[in-house]
């Protein structure tokens, strides 16, 4: 069975099924979620605990042992199986193996990576699943994370007023781990039960960090200041101006294809389908669509050949000036950003 994040806590409430599966890249909801599992464990009489750190080499024989095998008290257990490589086809006759005979006195804790759609779909993982809930953890899209911190503070039983909490959104975007730390630091730091500007100014660090899609996120949705502040955190943080260069001309290539395509009269669902664009990406598309022309998105593709140009020494400039100007002109065309 499948459940939510939110779902948890009453689930675990009820009952605790002989298998739980929670996938997801993003550590600090994952390992939240498995300090609740292991904390309802305990509470339901489960006091022993195995980890087994599934690498490439790993020997499923010891899940399976450890399934059947009595512990050394005659407790139950909580066995927690650590994903840190793909699954082979061992590992998945191992799941499936132990999902249909698994001991009643054991619960079995699987942490992975988040999982494809055509893994989530497969047989053996159904079959695994079947028998217990498979949680997937998601990351805390932007638009989620004032909400976010807001419950987090309200938790602890702190207000905070609009300018600090955009302020603190700001400052850990991207980094829940440093979301979390702050927040303890806010406890220790308010004299009072509400948050103000000056509180957030005082005690709390710059810690956002970027991946390459949250810039394309941003320039297509027409932000210019949070797409100017994204690729100066890449550029801060090492990201080669080629990989921006990258994204960049692919989101332009899919914008030229789109505009030619209204041009001509085509169906735009079309269009999104054949360039494998789905449903949750297409509303940005649309937006930068709405800004611009055909023309104006082939003219920032030939500059983006220029910057090419320029990282590869053919042509003098900066390459991350240019990536800021063109990038720029694609969230709000016709304004000049400032220096990065």
């Amino acid at each position: 069975m499948k459940i939510t994040a939110q779902q948890l806590t009453q689930q675990l409430q009820q009952s605790m099924p002989p298998v739980i599966w929670i996938s997801g890249d993003e550590p600090l909801l994952m390992l939240e979620a498995a300090d609740q599992i292991r904390a309802a464990a305990r509470t339901a009489g489960i006091t022993e605990r195995q980890v087994f750190h599934a690498d490439t080499s790993f020997d499923w024989n010891l899940l399976l042992d450890a399934n059947q095998s009595m512990s050394l008290f005659g407790d139950r257990q909580l066995l927690e199986v650590r994903l840190s490589a793909k699954l082979k086809d061992d590992g998945r006759k191992a799941l499936t193996a132990y999902a249909s005979n698994a001991n009643p006195d054991n619960v079995l804790l699987v942490q992975s990576e988040r999982l494809e759609a055509a893994q989530s779909k497969a047989k053996w993982f159904n079959q695994v699943i079947d028998t217990g809930w498979w949680l997937p953890i998601w990351p805390v899209e932007r638009h989620q994370l004032p909400g976010w911190l807001r419950q987090r503070l309200q938790t602890q039983g702190l207000s905070i007023d609009d300018d600090a909490l955009a302020l603190l959104a700001d400052r850990v975007d991207g980094n829940l781990l440093a979301a979390r730390q702050e927040i303890d630091k806010l406890l220790l730091l308010s004299d009072s039960q509400t948050i103000d500007l000056d509180t957030v100014i005082q005690s709390v660090a710059d810690s956002a960090r970027f991946d390459i899609f949250d810039l394309s996120d941003a320039f297509l949705n027409g932000d210019l200041a949070r797409s100017q502040r994204v690729l100066s955190g890449l550029a801060a943080e090492g990201v080669e101006a080629p990989i921006v260069l990258w994204v960049l001309s692919r989101e332009l290539r899919n914008l030229v294809q789109l505009g030619e395509a209204q041009q001509s009269g085509q169906a735009i669902a079309n269009v999104f389908k054949r360039l494998r664009i789905f449903d949750k990406r297409q509303g940005p598309y649309q937006q930068a669509m709405r800004r611009a022309n055909l023309e104006h998105w082939q003219q920032c593709l030939v500059r983006c050949g220029d910057i090419d140009a320029t990282i590869k020494g053919r042509r003098p400039g900066d390459p991350w000036h240019a990536l800021s100007v063109v990038i720029s002109d694609v969230a709000q065309p016709g304004k000049v950003p400032a220096a990065l």
